[in-house]
């Protein structure tokens, strides 16, 4: 206690603890990220093409050590600390059309907005095996994304897996429902583990290294592709990641700026 003038003044005073409590709970909110893989429950899915952001979230969190897998958020729900951030990992139970349920329970939850939530999700216009990043932009028919939308606004992350395309229409539906086949297992298990390698520095932003550890695994690769797409210039606002070759220029860098 110290006295100014007439007044008793107590600096640490029960409203000044709870005011520094809630700026440090404030913080802490501020200091996580929400990393949401789409897919289908149930065990017949679980090798479907479509459910390849499953695959990831699975890989990053049995690499890092996270929590047991929980009943969550209309899903599964698993939480690591990773260089002192707390990160919280969803694999929605509501199929794939109502994705955007479990998502937007889990971002009121923890009160982060959209610009926290990156998505991991399956992508029929990129080969197998290369990756690219989104911000905002439409759901391109992925009924994942669509309900996301639906709950949350286009304004959150996506790392676009690809799968290829079955070249017809038509055929798409049972195309992302079906496993991938035997042929591809190895390059898919070089794909979901060089993503998890390199996850770290994605989330702290130290793209070069990130790109260093991906790159470095590609050389050892094999060069299969699951489906064929058309290829296309990246649009501003995008990066591209082509683990099935060397990549020259930096990618991810607008996620990563964005996620540090």
């Amino acid at each position: 206690m110290f006295f100014q003038g007439d007044a008793l003044y107590r600096p640490f005073s029960l409203q000044t603890f709870r005011l520094c409590y809630r700026w440090i709970i404030y913080l802490q909110s501020c200091a996580m990220k929400l990393f949401v893989g789409l897919g289908n429950p149930g065990e017949n899915h679980s090798k479907n093409r479509h459910n390849i952001g499953f695959m990831v979230v699975d890989t990053i969190v049995n690499r890092y050590g996270g929590t047991p897998w929980k009943k969550k958020f209309q899903g599964l729900a698993s939480e690591l600390t990773l260089n002192q951030e707390k990160l919280i990992f969803l694999k929605p139970s509501t199929f794939m059309n109502l994705s955007g349920q479990s998502v937007s329970d889990a971002s009121r939850f923890f009160k982060l907005p959209s610009t926290e939530i990156c998505i991991f999700h399956d992508e029929l216009d990129l080969p197998f095996l290369k990756i690219k990043t989104k911000i905002g932009g439409g759901h391109a028919g992925h009924n994942g994304l669509r309900s996301i939308q639906q709950q949350l606004g286009p304004d959150y992350f996506r790392v676009r897996l690809g799968i290829g395309h079955p070249g017809d229409k038509a055929k798409v539906a049972s195309y992302v429902l079906s496993n991938f086949p035997k042929n591809s297992d190895a390059d898919l298990s070089f794909l979901l583990e060089a993503v998890a390698e390199g996850f770290p520095q994605l989330q702290e932003g130290n793209q070069e290294k990130f790109l260093n550890i991906v790159s470095g695994q590609s050389n050892t690769t094999k060069n299969t592709s699951d489906g064929k797409a058309p290829k296309t210039k990246p649009s501003p606002g995008k990066e591209t990641l082509d683990i099935s070759k060397e990549t020259k220029k930096s990618a991810l860098e607008r996620l990563l700026e964005k996620f540090r």
